[in-house]
């Protein structure tokens, strides 16, 4: 088949893609309206039958679907090195961004005017995952089944703290279950409506209307490319467990390899999950500080899952021991990114060359709505966990049988909060200013109070708990460290700093 003469060369879409991860803010429907504009709108590499298509296809696997998204189009465009190409170039820039920031949070985060900008945007993140909950509501839940589905899933974490991928399990379960015996609620199928204003045929855009079946050789070198990506991915979880079992490494390699699993519904979904984990288990972060990390996800380029570089980061910097503890959250940091989104290439590589049969698979359609459906629910109950940790100073667990609630000390409320929360809430369903603008004005705001003495800028203390020995040189930390001392002294590489935390 001869290339269309206007057909761009891989370095030609490197800069197409380098340029849509440059303005990749705002989360997956953020992006995805951005490629549609850029991909389909502009340069007319395909139309919105292949786009929606492909983007149907990323709802059904783990992971973030806007990333996979591009992974997947660069590789309809130019094989597995566009693949790689357009995938990498996503995530690189929220890669390093948020490197930067985890640093500057670790070492300064306690610094008034640093804090306090966290303060405001804890109160746009509360604002920007309600306004999530209310979108993916509006199109998963088009039925009394689905809506049926979010409830449950939503009583099932909040009330009864029910392991996500148990969650999405069942949700599939139904949604395959129904669609088989033949119930009207489950045969409309999932994924998204239009995204664009104007429709884009197929047929006028570079790669055609033609499904076509793929060449042999193009189908060998996607499932080969697919199983170094298990390989990479694989390898260094391997080499953590055998050589450093119980490490804080090897914790943050098994934990976020699961995630890349069962990671279906995106970061805000995936974040109850974390919530559980790495707060409540593991001990890494504090309510606040995933509140925290996810402002940070929101205010740079790339997948909102970034945020678990952020939380891979703070667990490796507080529980690794290590004389040189940047040096380790950054190892952390990189570790966790990586678990992440090899899996993700893996996946692309490796179902990329079935994609056309799925298409009709009504079944696989009906799971990935109720999966959908349930999300809704899990991402509710997120926003009440950032509620209530956000609002109020103090929450307290009650446990009665199976039933396990985190519910507010209501006399704790910190009216500051509630009144900047209120204000982004305003912002974000009634004024409906974009994304940018709502956290730029809430860290703002956090600021200016801050400057008149009404923010609450007082992070939690940095180290928590006694360390213990631990094999092969690591050391773990318990859940409740004494935190460093005003003026301690702390080993960073080679620099030694004096750290001062400010009230």
């Amino acid at each position: 088949m001869s290339v269309p003469q206007d057909f761009p060369t891989l370095t030609e879409a490197a800069k197409v893609w380098a340029r849509i991860a440059a303005l990749s803010f705002g989360g997956p429907a953020g992006q995805i309206a951005v490629m549609h504009r850029i991909l389909v709108e502009e340069k007319r590499w395909l139309g919105d039958g292949r786009f929606l298509h492909a983007l149907n296809f990323c709802m059904l696997l783990p992971g973030p679907e806007a990333q996979q998204l591009a992974t997947y189009i660069g590789w309809l465009m130019h094989g597995v090195r566009g693949a790689l190409v357009a995938g990498l170039l996503f995530i690189l820039p929220g890669v390093v961004a948020i490197m930067a920031l985890s640093w500057i949070y670790a070492l300064w985060g306690d610094v008034g005017f640093v804090s306090a900008l966290f303060f405001g945007l804890k109160a746009a993140v509360l604002a920007t995952v309600l306004q999530a909950v209310v979108r993916v509501g509006k199109r998963a839940l088009k039925n009394p089944a689905m809506q049926t589905i979010a409830a449950a899933s939503f009583v099932a974490i909040f009330a009864f703290s029910a392991p996500f991928p148990l969650i999405v399990a069942v949700a599939a379960l139904v949604g395959w279950t129904g669609a088989k015996v033949g119930l009207a609620a489950f045969q409309g199928g999932g994924g998204h409506g239009s995204v664009g204003q104007t429709h884009i045929a197929d047929a006028a855009t570079l790669l055609g209307s033609e499904h076509g079946d793929l060449t042999g050789a193009k189908r060998v070198g996607a499932f080969r490319a697919g199983a170094v990506a298990l390989i990479l991915w694989l390898a260094p979880v391997a080499a953590l467990v055998l050589l450093a079992p119980g490490s804080v490494f090897t914790d943050i390699a098994t934990f976020f390899s699961k995630l890349a699993v069962l990671t279906f519904g995106g970061a805000y979904a995936v974040l109850a999950w974390v919530a559980q984990e790495a707060v409540g288990t593991y001990g890494w972060l504090q309510p606040g500080e995933m509140l925290d990390g996810l402002g940070m996800a929101e205010t740079t380029p790339g997948p909102l899952i970034m945020v678990l570089q952020f939380v891979g980061f703070m667990g490796a910097l507080r529980e690794a021991g290590w004389a040189a503890p940047l040096l380790a959250g950054t190892l952390g940091g990189l570790l966790a990114t990586w678990v992440t989104f090899a899996p993700c290439f893996a996946w692309i590589f490796l179902g990329a060359p079935f994609m056309e049969r799925l298409r009709s698979n009504r079944a696989l359609s009906a799971a990935l709505s109720a999966v959908t459906a349930a999300v809704v629910g899990v991402i509710l109950n997120l926003a009440i966990w950032f509620a209530v940790h956000v609002i109020w100073r103090e929450v307290s667990r009650i446990e009665v049988g199976p039933l396990s609630l985190e519910l507010p000390v209501l006399a704790t409320l910190d009216l500051t909060a509630a009144a900047l929360s209120v204000l982004a809430l305003i912002a974000v369903f009634w004024l409906k200013l974009g994304m940018a603008t709502v956290l730029l004005g809430a860290a703002s705001l956090g600021l200016a109070l801050h400057l008149v003495g009404l923010a609450r800028t007082r992070l939690p203390p940095r180290n928590r708990g006694k360390q213990q020995s631990r094999p092969c040189g690591f050391r773990q930390t318990t859940r409740r460290p004494a935190p460093i001392a005003d003026g301690q002294d702390v080993r960073v590489g080679p620099c030694c700093l004096s750290l001062s935390w400010a009230e």
